[in-house]
Parts: structure tokens; C-alpha cells; sequence
């Protein structure tokens, strides 16, 4: 689904901070990414969920070389990707059913379907009480399940995690990655991003460890 090969990023005319990173993700696979603060990790994210191009190698997605496709084909791509923000990314003024609804609301669907589909996977991340609700009236973890909710209302491909677990406890950082397994379960590819090292201790899913900007691990968590 994904093939990275000598991957460059930089910003600019500054140094790279991304260097030579390669690797390829199955359909279907789940994989934590993890490093140090200034690792690399939210400049990888962003080349995995489109919003930059890399400076020099490939990237291949769904079997298209993005730095070959044509500009107004990226957002076609992109529709096959969810992403999950570490800041939620809400709109406050909406409440939680319309939040979720957004995406296919954007694409022109139908009004019945889209809400009664947001509706059905509010219930599923556990917030069916909560459709009316106001995001700043919600403690952190129910955001970020909303933030879920919305991210795989289009059936994603790819679902992409940006330190899901960092604003909750440790109750609710298990909960979400219930989801998570629930989500990858059904087919789809997962990567998560995360400090938190002993969710990845405890999972089975293999590590991409990024360190200054290079890929040092592609293996099974200790």
C-alpha cells in the first residue's frame, strides 16, 4: 500500500530532516511510529497523509508515485486516508454529529445517510449520548474519540494517529486503542504515532523508530 525509497524531506533550504528513509506498509498491517521529540515523526505524517511532497526519493501510495500525480488528483488520494490530530482539530461551533459528518458533508452526500452514519459510529466510539454536544463542553478523551469517529467516516484506506494517547489517561489511551485494533480488525492499515512506549511494549504491532531524521527499526516492539 505504501513504499518509501530513499526518502528525503527538508524544509526550505535548510538541512533534511527526513534522510534516505525507506520502507514499505502491507494492506492491512498496523505499525507504531515512535522517536524522540525532533525525530523526524510530524514531518513523516505529513509526507504519509499527503500535506508534503518529498524533497528527493519516492513515495508510492495505493500504487501511484504522488510526486508524479497531477495537483488536482492529490485530494482524490487523500480521501483514502483518515488522520487523527494530536489537537483534535474540532470545529467548536459545530456540535459532535456535524463534526463527524463534515467529511461526507464536503463530498455533497446525501443528508439522511450522513448523519445517520455519523450517528451509528458515535455509538460505536462510545458517545451516542453526546451527538448534540458542543466539542468544548467534552473532556479530552471523548474528542479524541470524536476526532476518530470523524477520521473513518469515509472508510479510509490508511488511518494515520498523531499521538492519539498524549491528552488522555490511561484508561481512556486503552480505549482508543481498542478502537484502533477494532479499526485494523475490519482491514484498515493503521500507523500510529506515539510517545508512549509501553502501549507499544504490550502490543504486538511492529516499531518504525526514527532517529535525527533516519529510520533505525522496522521490527517487532520489545
Amino acid at each position: 500500500m505504501i513504499v518509501f525509497q530513499q526518502v528525503g524531506l527538508r524544509y526550505g533550504l535548510g538541512p533534511e530532516v527526513l534522510r534516505d528513509v525507506s520502507f514499505a506498509l502491507q494492506p492491512g498491517s498496523f505499525h507504531f511510529l515512535t522517536g524522540a521529540s525532533g525525530a523526524g515523526k510530524s514531518s513523516l505524517l505529513s509526507l504519509l497523509y499527503l500535506a508534503r511532497l518529498p524533497s528527493r526519493g519516492t513515495v508510492h501510495m495505493f500504487g501511484r508515485d504522488v510526486a508524479r500525480m497531477a495537483r488536482r488528483d492529490l485530494p482524490g488520494l487523500r480521501r483514502r486516508i483518515g488522520t487523527v490530530f494530536q489537537d483534535f482539530r474540532l470545529l467548536d461551533h459545530l456540535s459532535v454529529i456535524d463534526n463527524v459528518a463534515l467529511p461526507l458533508r464536503v463530498q455533497g452526500a446525501d443528508e439522511t445517510q450522513l448523519r445517520e452514519h455519523a450517528a451509528e459510529l458515535l455509538v460505536w466510539v462510545g458517545l451516542g449520548e453526546h451527538l448534540d454536544a458542543l466539542p468544548p463542553t467534552l473532556s479530552g478523551g471523548q474528542k479524541q474519540r470524536v476526532a476518530i469517529a470523524r477520521a473513518v467516516i469515509g472508510r479510509p484506506k490508511l488511518l494515520i494517529a498523531d499521538e492519539p494517547t498524549g491528552n488522555v489517561d490511561d484508561r481512556i489511551a486503552l480505549r482508543l486503542m481498542r478502537l484502533f485494533e477494532e479499526l485494523n480488525r475490519l482491514g484498515t492499515t493503521i500507523v500510529v504515532a506515539t510517545h508512549n512506549m509501553q502501549l507499544v511494549r504490550e502490543s504486538r504491532h511492529p516499531e518504525l523508530r526514527l532517529e535525527a531524521g533516519a529510520l533505525v527499526q522496522i521490527a517487532k516492539a520489545a
